[in-house]
């Protein structure tokens, strides 16, 4: 397999794997954008010179959009092999380019967001703990925050106080997101219509910058979705799950 590094210069002619192949689509322009203004913050999106979900995608931790204190560390905002590229090696291929990129950076080590138990849009613990990365912190959710460090004296990663008790205070539904999910650009807007249409309270909140993304009340910050004050889940979903997750 060969792999390609995204960058401003050839940001528009790449397809960026996970989202829809047209460029006019909401969800590729929406993903788009936000890389393009998170390569000055040292952002790598490293994929597959064929077309498929096979990349990864990381950034030094002090400016990654969530609220973790992992300074040194390099965190990975996103692992994803899927379909037919699935069990051929290329997320060792991805994950041991990305472990020898932060090494010459001089990094302590990686961090990602998993759970316990695989959660969709998570890395998968499995795989992780089969790469010799460690449960560092744990948010009430269930949310995990993994590490591997390049040497066992580090400190370890953690996630700020605001995302280990996930709450808020506002009633009904209630969706914190990025657009750093290529999907929400497509569905949070829809949810805002089914919603309206069916008399459910519902909000969406955009984070639309790193210093509020630091300070969310919820470690996964791409999509999290609250319902009176508690957390629900991070998987996104289109206007028919969202209906029957309400009416259930």
């Amino acid at each position: 397999m060969e792999y390609i590094r995204v960058t401003k210069e050839n940001i528009e002619k790449e397809h960026i794997c996970c989202a829809i192949s047209n460029n006019n689509d909401i969800q590729v322009s929406s993903k788009k954008a936000w890389l393009k203004d998170r390569f000055d913050d040292g952002l790598v999106f490293l994929k597959s010179t064929e077309r498929g979900k096979c990349f990864i995608e990381y950034i030094p931790a002090e400016n990654a959009w969530n609220p973790i204190e992992a300074d040194g560390y390099m965190y990975i905002d996103c692992l994803w092999v899927s379909g037919s590229f699935k069990g051929h090696g290329y997320s060792s291929d991805l994950l041991n380019e990305c472990i020898r990129d932060s090494k010459e950076k001089g990094k302590k080590g990686l961090c990602i967001l998993s759970s316990a138990k695989k959660k969709p849009f998570l890395a998968d613990p499995k795989f992780l703990k089969h790469k010799g990365f460690e449960v560092s912190d744990e948010a009430d959710n269930g949310i995990e925050l993994w590490y591997l460090p390049f040497d066992p004296n580090e400190v370890k990663p953690s996630f700020k106080q605001c995302a280990r008790h996930p709450h808020i205070d506002d009633m009904g539904y209630v969706l914190y997101y990025t657009d750093q999910c290529p999907f929400n650009g497509k569905y949070v807007p829809l949810l805002e219509e089914v919603a309206k249409e069916k008399g459910i309270s519902f909000k969406a909140v955009r984070i639309d910058n790193k210093e509020d993304a630091k300070n969310a009340p919820t470690p996964v910050t791409t999509y999290a979705l609250f319902h009176d004050g508690q957390y629900i889940t991070n998987e996104q979903m289109n206007e028919k799950r969202f209906l029957q997750r309400v009416s259930g």
